[in-house]
């Protein structure tokens, strides 16, 4: 076991001693003592060591205000330097046979093997495979763009090091770049100064494009295709495109309200634009490679009387891709628009590079055809001419509105206050009808006129630039409908995806009924022609019901989803709003998808990737590569290899769990009125309004309590006090009830044969193994009133009951014992994380207690924040 950790355990030790080479040049020997005091001190009371653990916080509580912020900055840099060597460690050569894709693509074929899956359904499969991944638009994510360059550099740094035929004067080189690129990281800001807007967002999403999908995408179908052709003798269509991308940076106004109709106009604009730029270099490499004369007929009428035919045919691509930048350059500055023509669609590209790829394969040089050529071809196929389809996100009583104000407009009564089936009623009527609504004369609300702005800058876009709108809050069939009578009267001329997002318990519960009740309108079924996509939304049901009941809830209703578009013939994709962290619906990715209910998959796979797990996934090419394998194989299992339903009396003991976990959950949040001041005080959820994290304000509604409160800072806040509450309420002591009542057995049984409920567990383990009671009552002590802290105390022994319920039903001795991996890597970053706890506690204690704000305090403050958040691997 050791032997596999340590290389990363010598990465880790040579950035860390590197980084106190940085720490002792810019501010002394003093302050290196200090840190290096205080990292011993965790490390020993980390141990066990009660004596160190007291000077340990005697050190932190005797700080001076000016050494907080270079302590905090010390092990936030810790942090995220154990991070990269940990992330560069997966994809190492030293773990190849351990971490690296344990559920990689041979080892599905192995199993499709032993289980005899004949090669046609294989294939099938295959050619069905429809993976795409949104980058959403609340990055929790904390690291600035230039900070994510510079550990992209690190990362390389660390490969060059592995290889074992590096000279010294070689290694002293690759050393020295390592330690500038750390002091580089030291002297820059860590903290975006301005909160993020909606364009910078996009911006960054288009940067993990460029610097990781770009490379990633051509390669991972280059791996894909050679472990077809092995394992079943057919490699993957050239046109194929298993895995596209999708964005809502700069689409999801769901409680924005910096994202406008315009600024999703220009970002749909910047996205072509780096398209466009992309596809430019790309051709530029090819220009100077494929120098061959030689050609089929089809390449020769294309290049006309050239002498080198394929090259002809890419600068022709190469100035009108430099026209296409130049056109959007100028739109997206506002300048006078140049009248050149411009690459605008996918044939546009294809079918040029598409005949050069084929005629070298015909004059016998498929070997330099395989090469960047089929690279470019695959990125076409995946980014289009737009590099990432928009999504617009929406909450439903915005386009109610709409349609209420424009109702007692027209004098037809207000539409807010007609049945459910009225509303139907006129809304198919309207559908239908060949003349517009919308009056000539009419002049709406701001809010209303927004609404419609939006719905004209989708019907400006082609299909191809947009995605799916999604109804946030989405409770009945006239929610859907109304949103395609606003794109209709916007003159959307294409059928837009109009995908409800069904969030609290209740709406998961109801699922089933909308969804019947839209298949039973004649207009709407004609309309949508058999297909339709509905989103599950995991961090809200987790904040209204506690983990427990939110996953039941989730699970049956994709089971009755599945069933409803079965029965009718309509074709789902089932749309999965995940978080990084579990208490929004995070998890292994392969666990999670062999965890769903069968059949559940067919639609394919869409599902979120936000904020800092966008990094740790995709982040880096070699890690997107791993990433995208994962999912492919995990799909193809759950689809030839479904889970099995679950058995009668696994559903009725689930009721169970659900409704006893539900109630507890809900007993502590909402029925405990010493729970919300508690909750405000044990946490810096008062203080994460101030942190610029993503565009979007931390409430819905300023005004309101944890109702009100986004499921990100909402879970965000308990996981810097590390009891991380909302990921584990209720579920422990929903279990032990059960057990209590004589079902150990079956809860055993669910453990071994149901991947939904092992999964379950394998959740709350990772949620428990990353929790700390030391810490959190060191938060109690520090900031909250005495008379609050027996309910801290409560939590705490209600922890302690639910992590010991759920190692008797896994029959485990300790937390973690099937992921040693896993467990090892918390245990690493545990060491500068407890010191960034205990630093934070103090200074909410020392900012609580000042009545004139201190920006030094502030600034350090919000470093520790951002490095327990990098510590936990979860903003939100």
């Amino acid at each position: 076991m050791n032997e596999k950790y340590s290389a990363l355990r010598s990465n880790v030790s040579m950035l860390g001693h590197m980084l106190g080479t940085t720490i002792k040049d810019a501010h002394g020997e003093a302050l290196l003592s200090k840190v290096e005091t205080v990292r011993k001190l965790s490390k020993s009371a980390r141990a066990g060591n009660k004596d160190d653990r007291a000077k340990l916080i005697e050190e932190l509580q005797n700080l001076p205000d000016e050494q907080l912020l270079p302590v905090a900055r010390a092990f936030s840099q810790f942090m995220n330097l154990t991070n990269i060597a940990e992330q560069y460690h997966t994809v190492s050569r030293h773990c190849e046979e351990h971490i690296s894709n344990p559920n990689s693509i041979d080892t599905l074929f192995a199993k499709l093997a032993s289980h005899d899956i004949n090669q046609f359904d294989t294939i099938q499969a295959v050619r069905d495979l429809n993976i795409e991944l949104v980058l959403t638009a609340h990055p929790t994510e904390i690291a600035r763009r230039t900070m994510i360059h510079k550990l992209v550099q690190i990362n390389k740094c660390l490969s060059k090091l592995e290889l074992s035929e590096l000279s010294a004067g070689e290694r002293q080189k690759v050393e020295s770049r390592l330690e500038q690129l750390i002091a580089q990281a030291w002297h820059s800001d860590v903290i975006r100064q301005q909160r993020p807007t909606p364009l910078d967002e996009a911006k960054w999403g288009f940067a993990v494009v460029e610097n990781s999908l770009w490379q990633a995408v051509p390669e991972f179908l280059r791996q894909f295709d050679e472990k077809l052709t092995a394992h079943i003798g057919e490699g993957l269509p050239i046109d194929a495109a298993p895995v596209t991308f999708s964005s809502w940076m700069g689409g999801d106004r769901d409680g924005n309200p910096f994202v406008t109709s315009n600024v999703t106009r220009e970002v749909l604009l910047l996205s072509r634009w780096k398209a466009a730029d992309l596809y430019l270099n790309d051709i530029k490499e090819l220009v100077s490679e494929l120098s061959m004369v030689r050609c089929n007929e089809q390449v020769r009428d294309l290049a006309g009387d050239e002498h080198e035919p394929y090259r002809a045919i890419l600068k022709d691509l190469r100035t009108k891709l430099t026209n296409t930048r130049d056109v959007l350059d100028a739109k997206i500055k506002g300048l006078d628009v140049p009248s050149f023509g411009i690459i605008d669609h996918i044939d546009q590209l294809w079918d040029p590079l598409y005949a050069c790829y084929q005629s070298l394969h015909e004059c016998d040089m498929g070997i330099i055809a395989d090469g960047l050529l089929l690279d470019l071809l695959r990125r076409i196929k995946c980014f289009g001419v737009h590099l990432v389809r928009l999504d617009i996100r929406q909450e439903s009583t915005r386009h109610s509105n709409v349609i209420s104000e424009l109702t007692r407009y027209l004098g037809l009564g207000d539409y807010d206050q007609w049945s459910e089936q009225d509303k139907i009623a006129f809304l198919v009527r309207e559908l239908s009808s060949k003349r517009p609504l919308l009056p000539r004369d009419w002049a709406p609300s701001d809010d209303v006129q927004e609404v419609l702005d939006t719905c004209k800058a989708i019907a400006e876009q082609p299909r191809e630039a947009l995605g799916a709108y999604v109804i946030s809050m989405a409770r009945t069939a006239s929610d859907v409908l109304a949103v395609h009578l606003l794109l209709q009267e916007a003159g959307c001329r294409f059928r837009m995806d109009v995908c409800p997002l069904f969030e609290t318990l209740e709406d998961l519960n109801n699922a089933e009924d909308v969804i019947k009740q839209l298949m039973s309108i004649d207009w709407y079924r004609g309309y949508i022609q058999n297909y339709q996509m509905v989103m599950i939304g995991y961090s809200d049901s987790a904040k209204d019901a506690g983990v427990m009941a939110a996953g039941w809830a989730q699970y049956r209703a994709m089971e009755a989803l599945v069933a409803v578009c079965e029965d009718t013939g309509v074709d789902l994709t089932l749309f999965h709003g995940r978080g990084g962290s579990i208490g929004r619906g995070g998890a292994p990715a392969h666990a999670a998808l062999l965890s769903q209910p069968p059949r559940s998959l067919k639609g394919g796979l869409r599902v979120t990737e936000q904020g800092e797990m966008i990094r740790f996934k995709l982040g880096l090419p070699e890690v997107a590569v791993n990433s995208l394998s994962l999912y492919t194989s995990a799909i193809l299992e759950a689809n030839l290899l479904p889970p099995p339903a679950p058995k009668q009396e696994w559903r009725e003991l689930m009721n169970v769990l659900s409704d006893v976990s539900c109630d507890a959950y809900r007993d502590v949040v909402r029925g405990n009125p010493e729970f919300v001041p508690y909750f405000r005080a044990a946490t810096p959820e008062m203080e994460l309004g101030k942190l610029p994290l993503g565009s979007r304000p931390a409430k819905r509604n300023p005004n309101g309590g944890v109702e009100s409160l986004r499921a990100i800072p909402w879970i965000f806040a308990w996981s810097q006090n590390r009891l991380l509450l909302p990921a584990w309420l209720g579920a422990g002591e929903a279990i032990q009830f059960a057990i209590d009542q004589g079902n150990a057995a079956q809860l055993e049984e669910m453990c071994r044969e149901w991947p939904f409920f092992s999964t379950r567990l394998g959740m709350l383990e990772m949620v428990f193994t990353k929790t700390n009671m030391g810490i959190a009552e060191y938060y109690d002590q520090r900031l909250t009133e005495p008379s609050l802290w027996p309910l801290g105390q409560q939590l705490r022994e209600q922890l302690q009951l639910d992590i010991k319920a759920v190692l008797t039903v896994e029959n485990s001795a300790h937390l973690m014992e099937q992921n040693p991996w896993g467990a090892e890597s918390i245990r690493l970053r545990n060491i500068y994380v407890e010191p960034l706890n205990m630093l934070q506690a103090e200074l909410l204690y020392r900012t609580r207690k000042q009545e004139a704000q201190s920006p030094l305090l502030e600034e350090a403050l919000m470093v520790t924040i951002a490095g327990i958040a990098t510590g936990m691997r979860n903003t939100g």
